[in-house]
């Protein structure tokens, strides 16, 4: 079957529109508690959020549907996602809720659930939700109503957390590090968690209005962070997005590095270490210079579909514990449940303060394959797969590029497009390998 409402990381929206509305998230509470409460008597569930505008109400709307099914309810406030998921595991709560929209503008908002582990939902949960959306309400009656009450101490908790999977023989004092939150849910966490661990703490986008957040700040958009690297002359740059689960790194001379790149790092680290690292996990779009270095070493390497559901997916599959995206969302599953930007930056800062060496150093064995990426608009009806031209142009620039490179064709999501990227060893064969294939979708 399938979801009528649930993406791939939850329900959501614009503010105001179908179905990230108060009376539609009052009435997903409600469900989500009767669902709860097939299991279990007396459900407690934790609501956390970041610091849109349109959090207050969402909130107020959870919170009354949930009271209203019976479920207890725990305010954490402003918390990044991946807070949200370990108090709801240290709490042994029953359900974790994050109201958040993650790197998109303050405009829009979503609601995802945590289970009791900390960890993403399956689909057959989502769709027994959906089914109880159909259902008609039944209200609890006054006896039996849910209680709310507020956790004062939910972000020094989480803070305790994240410092804890920093080795503690290390310290960070002596480095200078810019860290933006993107006016986000990590606005005051993030700055204390480095502080707390000595780091000199320059500290933007960290004064949210409600606004802001995500605006021209943040993980996705770095340039602000390369730009207060250089000025405040820092070790470092830690970019977060909206809901903190997103990392980007600066060093000191402004360069930016990626996902893929820290996900190595993160490796490399634990190799170094003599940990054993069975595998690693990573998605189509991973740049192919980090399959064949971590090959060299001796680590399995599996693509997952992209999106962190995906990768975690394939974690727990294969029993690994590393995984990510090009984006920033980094999973280690022996410190966090979910991918946590701040824990991750906190891996790489170790990998350099106990090797001693620079992020560029660390990197001296992955230089990025070039990649080219062609977005081909399709016409209406055009049946793309069935192309027996695209097929053959495709089969011809795998031939030439052999172990050096790879093909990737793949649809958009949400619009009529083929994307076609080709990545090689050397960036003129990339691109002459795209143009061609990608002529053949545009004739």
């Amino acid at each position: 079957m399938s979801r009528k409402y649930f993406g791939t990381d939850g329900i959501r929206g614009t503010v105001g529109q179908a179905p990230i509305t108060p009376d539609f998230v009052l009435r997903l509470a409600h469900a989500v508690g009767r669902v709860l409460k097939r299991t279990e008597a007396r459900p407690t569930v934790l609501i956390g959020k970041d610091t849109r505008i349109s959090g207050y109400m969402l909130e107020s709307a959870l919170e009354s549907g949930f009271n209203s099914a019976g479920v207890d309810v725990l305010l954490l406030g402003p918390l990044p996602t991946p807070g949200v998921a370990y108090l709801t595991r240290a709490r042994r709560a029953s359900l974790g809720v994050v109201i958040s929209a993650s790197h998109n503008p303050f405009a829009d908002n979503g609601i995802k659930f945590f289970s009791a582990q900390g960890a993403k939902l399956p689909d057959a949960w989502e769709l027994e939700v959906e089914a109880a959306l159909d259902e008609a309400p039944v209200w609890a009656d006054s006896a039996n109503l849910g209680k709310t009450r507020r956790l004062d101490d939910a972000a020094g908790r989480y803070i305790e957390f994240c410092k804890s999977t920093f080795a503690n023989d290390l310290t960070l004092k002596g480095i200078k590090i810019v860290v933006d939150a993107a006016h986000g849910a990590a606005y005051q966490i993030a700055p204390m968690v480095f502080h707390e661990l000595g780091a000199d703490v320059v500290a933007i986008g960290c004064s949210p209005d409600g606004l802001n957040i995500n605006h021209e700040v943040g993980a996705t958009h770095p340039q602000a962070l390369v730009a207060a690297v250089k000025a405040h002359r820092a070790d470092f740059g830690v970019a977060l997005d909206g809901d903190a689960d997103r990392l980007q790194l600066v060093d000191a001379d402004g360069r930016l590095y990626n996902g893929d790149e820290l996900l190595y790092i993160m490796a490399d680290e634990r190799l170094g270490r003599d940990e054993h690292v069975p595998g690693v996990v990573g998605t189509l779009m991973t740049n192919m210079a980090v399959e064949v270095a971590l090959k060299a070493r001796g680590v399995q390497f599996v693509r997952a579909s992209v999106g962190d559901r995906y990768v975690l997916e394939e974690l727990e599959k294969h029993r690994w514990l590393l995984g990510g995206e090009g984006s920033g969302h980094l999973l280690a599953l022996d410190k966090s449940t979910t991918g946590d930007g701040l824990i991750s930056a906190l891996q790489i800062l170790q990998a350099c303060v106990r090797s001693g060496k620079s992020v560029a150093e660390l990197l001296e064995k992955v230089t990025l394959f070039p990649q080219t990426l062609i977005n081909v608009r399709l016409q209406a009806g055009q049946d793309w797969q069935a192309s027996a031209g695209l097929a053959s142009a495709i089969a011809a620039a795998e031939a030439e590029l052999g172990a050096s490179g790879r093909v990737l064709i793949r649809a958009s999501g949400t619009e009529p497009l083929v994307r076609v990227m080709v990545e090689a060893r050397d960036a003129e064969q990339a691109r002459r390998c795209a143009e061609r294939i990608a002529a053949t979708l545009a004739a």
